[in-house]
């Protein structure tokens, strides 16, 4: 348990201050085409209440918040100043149908049976137990509600190149899960997978002498397979993403 609580305390450290710096942040991880692809991908209705787990700078909750006003959005995340700064902003900006809630990492501070949409991006692979999360959101999903994940994936002929290389910075980074893997957890958690669709990020990272020797340690294979590029003091990396939607079943 300390293990996970230490991940979640790193995770929160570096990605508070990564907020703080939010043009190298935005650079990473905001992409306009995936976006649209994302809210085009989903079956939104009005009434509905969403989670947005793992919600960060609320690039998700506020497109989604802004695109279908009659529905409820709450954006949960660990990173207590970052969330203050996205209420404010939808304060500013007359955002109604929007809230943010922080959280230890761990358990989710609602009730049984109370959302009909969970969405996670570009989060899970930083959270430490996620066997305990995936039963979170089972729990806060009302029976026939749906459960989107958007993560980064390792290539196919990855040994553990690029969770070794994503863990340099100490973010919190634990793993990247296959497509396969998703469908396993998912459905050992009682979802349904119901469809799916591929896209790719491109990001850069701030060089380190450690990046030099992580590759120095896999195959060229491997490390071609990410078109990694240095441009300046900057390392740039190609992944694949999985977007994949799943359902809690009546049954369950």
């Amino acid at each position: 348990m300390k293990d996970i609580e230490d991940s979640i305390i790193a995770t929160k450290q570096e990605f508070e201050a990564r907020f703080a710096e939010a043009d190298f942040y935005n650079r990473q991880m905001q992409d306009e085409a995936h976006l649209k692809s994302i809210m085009d991908f989903l079956s939104v209705s009005p009434g509905m209440n969403i989670l947005d787990l793992g919600t960060g700078s609320g690039y998700l909750s506020f497109a989604l918040a802004k695109k279908y006003s009659t529905v409820s959005i709450v954006g949960l995340d660990i990173v207590e100043k970052t969330l203050k700064n996205n209420q404010s902003r939808a304060d500013e900006e007359n955002i109604r149908n929007i809230c943010f809630v922080n959280y230890n990492g761990i358990d989710f501070p609602f009730e049984n049976n109370v959302f009909d949409l969970v969405v996670s991006r570009y989060a899970l692979h930083h959270f430490p137990d996620i066997k305990k999360s995936l039963s979170e959101v089972f729990r806060v999903l009302k029976n026939g509600g749906l459960f989107f994940i958007s993560d980064a994936a390792p290539n196919e002929n990855d040994s553990g190149f690029i969770d070794e290389y994503m863990q340099v910075n100490q973010d919190g980074h634990i793993k990247f899960y296959t497509y396969e893997e998703w469908i396993q957890l998912c459905e050992k958690s009682g979802f349904q997978f119901l469809k799916s669709f591929y896209s790719s990020i491109r990001y850069p990272r701030k060089m380190a002498d450690a990046f030099r020797n992580i590759m120095s340690k896999y195959d060229k294979k491997i490390i071609d397979g990410y078109d990694l590029q240095i441009i300046e003091d900057e390392i740039y990396v190609t992944e694949q993403v999985n977007n994949m939607l799943f359902c809690k079943s009546d049954k369950s």
